[in-house]
This record gives structure tokens, sequence and C-alpha cells, in this order.
């Protein structure tokens, strides 16, 4: 009998059918990838495999099997003992799935004791025990540490250390990835694998980052509209595709071993004065020494320590480093949100301070950076307002905006709820170019869209990059976006730039040991390399 046994499973939400009529097995010891795009279902399936959906007005028809129980027909009581004891569940945003009042270790503890019949003690063991074999340093004394008290690496490690209290038979990952940087992604990629081998648990791994998939699964499973479009060993999907849509899906990923093609080169635009090329034109956007410090006396901490950089017209500078390292920092000092404790800030030649319009910021969360309770074209139309325009100019202008965005001007009266992921960030990038700016920086603009999305919106700043001479700063944790994007890389590590120059030559041949850390940790394509790189890892972190 298999571990998981999908037969025939379609789920609707009233009117939408999220899945459709599909079927898949996942053996014990065994690791499978869940991958497409947002809303093709797969979140929807992973929570099926644990009867989530029960009593949330969902219709679930076919038959799901997971550890010889019937998750359909299952009692209340059979799913509380098969949820945690016998399949276990780790999302994507570990800060919601953690309550923020109490220690990690006591709500680890308490997972393992609603499975077992053990004394508070004996528990709270456990729960050292298990943070202890995820990799959280001193687990011992970090178990007493409330969430926020970890970073992100770390509450994910804590959710799969909790996943993993009761020893289950099948782990369900939706998603564990998708906020964290490179090389935390590659630490906890290689837990995963490790746990796998010397448990023999089964995997199942929803993501829409198919190189994340490459790293971890035997066997991928290629989802669009509820369907499976694909299914087989790894290798022979990534490699051999027969789908159109996985092609396509493969084509839209970012490759951190392809050089940029040379028509998405900085360029100044069409009918200006003077020759192609970033290098060309003179600085719109300088950095002198910039130092942010934050806190006073022996609890000051130094974000950005001594940062100098320049962005010319019409070119992109991407700045890459792990969390913490100082980006979004730098990034709200270039715009003007945080005045540098020392250092300038030029925009062509003159130094200034304070938000201005001509440097404008693309945040990462659009939903937090957009008001719910006004319409999107509101939002736009706020920088028109702020520079005295009125009437029926602004309603014409912001329409012109969004479809130059790829929008429907029509939509103007809608909420930012009613959009999607990628169509939100549009509206982030058409409210930026209302102010009318010469440079855009973009905080990890894509980090939280699939890759097909991700690829349009990039596609997209390229088109406004050449046909208005904007500049952009061009922030994110993955290497491979940043390399499709940037004619120019700053690699930052603990608020310094440790590399800075023209982007092939850096990713060709990086010269800090950093950089090449980081190169290293980005996910491959190629499962053969993925295997290669995980082994060299463990190798280097036993030395």
């Amino acid at each position: 009998m298999s571990l998981v046994e999908v037969t025939g499973l379609s789920v609707a939400f009233g009117s939408v059918r999220a899945v459709e009529d599909l079927s898949f097995r996942l053996e014990k010891g065994a690791a499978l990838g869940l991958v497409g795009e947002s809303g093709s279902g797969k979140s929807t399936v992973a929570s099926a495999l644990l009867g989530l959906h029960r009593d949330t007005g969902a219709v679930v028809d076919g038959t799901v099997r997971v550890a010889g129980v019937d998750v359909s027909s299952a009692s209340e009581r059979e799913l509380r003992g098969l949820r945690g004891a016998r399949a276990a569940m780790v999302f994507q945003d570990p800060l919601s799935s953690l309550d923020p009042y109490y220690a990690v270790g006591d709500q680890i503890a308490e997972v393992y004791r609603v499975h077992h019949p053990a004394s508070r003690r004996a528990a709270r063991a456990r729960a050292v025990e298990v943070l202890d074999r995820v990799g959280i340093p001193d687990a011992g004394r970090r178990s007493r540490a409330r969430p926020h008290e970890f970073s992100g690496g770390m509450r994910q490690r804590a959710l799969i250390a909790m996943a993993l209290a009761c020893g289950p038979d099948l782990l369900v990952a939706d998603e564990p990835t998708t906020a964290l940087d490179v090389t935390v992604q590659a630490q906890i990629l290689d837990l995963l694998h490790t746990l796998r081998e010397e448990t023999g648990m089964g995997l199942l791994l929803v993501t829409h980052d198919v190189g994340v998939a490459a790293e971890n699964v035997d066997e991928v499973l290629v989802m669009r509209h509820g369907r499976a479009v694909e299914h087989g060993p790894v290798g022979s999907v990534l490699g051999s595709p027969a789908a159109a849509y996985t092609r396509a899906l493969l084509k839209s990923v970012p490759r951190v071993d392809v050089p940029r093609p040379a028509a998405l080169a900085g360029t100044a635009p069409s009918g200006s004065a003077g020759p192609a090329g970033p290098a060309s034109g003179a600085a719109v956007l300088e950095a002198t020494g910039l130092r942010r410090v934050f806190g006073r006396g022996a609890k000051a901490f130094t974000a950005v320590d001594d940062v100098s950089l320049e962005v010319r017209r019409g070119e992109a500078l991407g700045v890459v480093g792990e969390s913490g390292s100082g980006k979004t920092t730098l990034g709200r000092m270039l715009v003007g949100l945080l005045e540098p404790t020392a250092g300038l800030v030029r925009h062509e030649g003159v130094a200034v301070s304070g938000v201005r319009p001509d440097v404008q910021m693309i945040f990462q969360d659009p939903v937090s950076s957009l008001n719910p309770r006004r319409s999107v074209g509101e939002s736009v139309a706020d920088p028109l307002r702020a520079r005295g325009e009125r009437g029926p100019a602004v309603r014409a202008r912001v329409a012109g905006l969004l479809e130059r965005v790829g929008l429907d001007p029509a939509h103007h009266d809608r909420y930012p709820h009613e959009f999607s992921g990628g169509q939100r960030q549009r509206v982030g990038i058409a409210r930026a170019l209302a102010a009318g700016p010469r440079v855009l920086v973009c905080d990890e603009p894509v980090s939280a869209l699939d890759v097909t999305t991700q690829a349009q919106v990039v596609e997209l700043l390229d088109e406004l990059r050449r046909e208005l001479g904007l500049a952009l700063v061009f922030i994110a944790h993955d290497l491979a976006v940043v390399r499709r994007v940037s004619d120019r890389l700053a690699v930052m590590r603990h608020g310094r730039v440790v590399e800075y120059g023209p982007a092939d030559e850096i990713y060709e041949s990086p010269s800090d040991p950093y950089t090449r850390q980081l190169l290293a940790a980005v996910p491959a394509l190629d499962p053969d390399l993925a295997a290669l790189r995980r082994a060299e890892r463990r190798e280097a972190a036993t030395t």
C-alpha cells in the first residue's frame, strides 16, 4: 500500500473548481513535487491530504488515503490522530503558524503531548531534541525563546521540528522556502533531504520554484488550473518536458548561469543624444559613504556601513545579499525614507535629503503598500494630486498609467483584493511612475510571485527602463532574477559592499568568497548538479 493514494480528487469552492480529477501516488521514503503557478491548485491538494477542507464549505470529491487513513470518510478523532502523528504539514509563513505569545519549545512540546501520553518534562526534552536535530544552535536555551526572537530561517526550522516531533510518515511542505534568501533556502532544502534519508518519511513538496523541486524530489507533478499537465521523474520532466505548459514554465525560470541577453542591457531611450549603453550617461543617483546606525550605546547596530555606489541613466544596478545584509536599509536611504547617520545621497549631482518625486520605491509586498479601503485608481492618483493636479485630467492620466503597466483602465475603481499578486505589483509600479521618477528603487519586487509572473514583471520593468530612460536599483535575494535584470551588481554582507562591478563579470568570475557562496546556493534545474552541490555543501559543513 502506498503512503499516499489520491484518486479522482476534485475540490470546489462555490463555482470555482480549484482541483479537477487529480490522481497520484507517493511511496514511503519518496519525494513528490507539486509545481505550478499561483492558483494552479497546489496548496488545495496539500490541504486535502490532511482533511483541512472539512467544514470550510468546500466540496471535495474523490478518494484520498494517507498512511492507511481514508481522509474523506475518517472521523474527527481519526483525523486528529493522522495530523501531526502520521502526517505533518509545514506552511509557507512560520510567523502565522507559530503563536507569538508562547516559547517555541513549549509549542512543540504541546504538539507532542497531544499524540503521546508524556509528562511535561519528557515533552520538553523531545522539543529540545528535535530543535537540535533541525540545526537550531544551543537548542536547550533557544527553545525558551519566542518566535520573534528567531530569524526567518530559524522559524522555518522550528516549524519543521514541530512537524518531526511525533515522527510522521509523511511531511507536506507548502512553499517552505519562498521567503528565504538563497543560502538559508539551501540549508532548509538540505535539511529536508537529510531527514528523508535518515527517517524514511515521504515528502510532498509544494512549490512554484522549479529549481527548488529539482533540488529535492524524485518525481514532479506539474499542475495548471487544477489539473495535472505532466507527471514523471524529475530528470525527465525538467530535462525533456512533454507538455507545452511545462516548457513555457521552464522558459520563464531565471537562470543564474545564463548571461543577460544583449538586447536587454541598459540603453538610452530612442531619440536621446549620445551613444547607447549605461556607462555613457551621467550618474542620476549617487551614494557616498552611506552609514546607518539603529539604537544607541551598547545596543547600537550598524545596518549599513560606508557604502558608495552610483546609478546611471537607463542602467539597472542589482543589489544582492542575505537577509540582514543591509539591502533594504540602503534602498530606503536612497529613496529618502531613512536619513543616513553619515554620508550623502545625490540626485544628478545635487545632495538631497527626504523623499523626492524623482526617486520612487516599489515595495516587496503590494498588499501592505496599497490601502485596502481605496480603489487602485485612487492609489495611483496620489502622486498626481500631491503635485497639484485636479479634475478629469487625473483620471485620464491614471487610465494611461494602468494601461502602460498592462492593466485594464476600466478597473480603476476596483480594490486591491480583487487583483492577483502580479497585478497588484503592476499597480505599485503605476503609482511609482505617476510621480515622474528618474530612478525606481525596487525592493524584492518579485520575491512573492511565481516564475511566470516574475518574468512578466521583470519584462515590464525592462520595457519601462528602455522606453523612459529610467534607472533601476533592483534589490533582491534571488541571484537568478537579479542577473536577468542587472547591468552592474553590488553584493552586500553585514552592511558593507564586498563586491561591485559589471554583473556578468561577477557572476562568471566572483572574486569574493561570500559571492561564490551565494552563487553555489542557487537551486539548479539539473537534479544531478543539485545532488553534487548538496554533497559539496555537506562536505564543507563538516570541515
